[in-house]
């Protein structure tokens, strides 16, 4: 039988991971709409629960995704549409969701390999930013993201949105400056930094993989004792008024540069 009831101990738990306290309590997330449920599943997630209104659902590939899912064990919950409507971000909800459990990798575990290189965020706030990182990440073949100190989450919704399915295919690290430093130095990876302090200008520097890029938060970029600790930092040159760049477009710049200079 559907679940009829918002105040449902399940469904109270499901729409607590809106909050990322209790993201991080129950080290897992909320996703929603037939797209990131069925990358989710194809990109071999952790789904823990599927969330279901067969009212609302319709599409054939959901419906053949949730069926698969089941007969791996996945724990399959259906609710009425109003239940539904309760926990969902959108404003027309397809009818699933599922939630996931985390998924974050030790930096000392990780080995540089043959991928473009690995993003490194100094405290990013804008988890839109974060998303959407993700999904350029992904397009150029990096590996995944190391977001240090003091981030924001990668799993919240506007992250989740923004990322279209990336979160499941980029590797997730969370660490500290001198972790990152001493892990580049054991692994021989060059550190490349963007600032509008660089010394060379982004299109004329020589990189050197493996690599990783450092990238300032969105308010105060690379600190000096950042960009020093870089083998290289380089600028992105303004022709207008302004003199910054988002931090998404700024790093969508450089890793499609990263991407030229080794598929070119």
């Amino acid at each position: 039988m559907p679940i009829t009831s918002r105040s449902n101990p399940t469904v109270k738990h499901i729409r607590s991971l809106r909050e990322r306290k209790e993201r991080d309590r129950a080290g897992a997330f909320f996703i929603e709409g037939v797209r990131l449920v069925v990358e989710a599943a194809q990109l071999g997630a952790d789904i823990q629960t599927l969330i279901v209104a067969p009212e609302l659902l319709k599409s054939p590939i959901a419906l053949e995704t949730i069926e698969q899912q089941r007969r791996r064990g996945v724990s399959v919950l259906e609710v009425l549409p109003d239940v539904f409507d309760a926990i969902s971000y959108k404003e027309v909800p397809q009818g699933i969701g599922a939630v996931v459990r985390q998924c974050w990798e030790p930096l000392d575990a990780v080995q540089p390999g043959d991928e473009l290189c690995w993003v490194a965020l100094d405290e990013p706030q804008d988890p839109g930013n974060i998303g959407t990182i993700l999904r350029t990440s992904d397009a150029t073949g990096c590996a995944g993201l190391i977001l240090l100190d003091h981030s924001a989450d990668p799993y919240d919704p506007p992250a989740l949105r923004a990322s279209m399915g990336a979160v499941f295919s980029q590797r997730l690290v969370r660490a500290g400056f001198g972790d990152l430093l001493a892990w580049k130095q054991a692994h021989g990876c060059a550190m490349v930094g963007a600032s509008d302090r660089g010394q060379v200008e982004y299109r004329a520097a020589a990189y050197r993989f493996p690599l990783v890029l450092l990238m300032g938060s969105e308010r105060e970029g690379l600190s000096a004792q950042q960009q020093a600790a870089c083998d290289l930092v380089v600028r992105i040159p303004m022709a207008g008024r302004s003199d910054s760049l988002n931090l998404a477009v700024a790093t969508g710049v450089m890793l499609y540069e990263l991407y030229a200079r080794r598929h070119g």
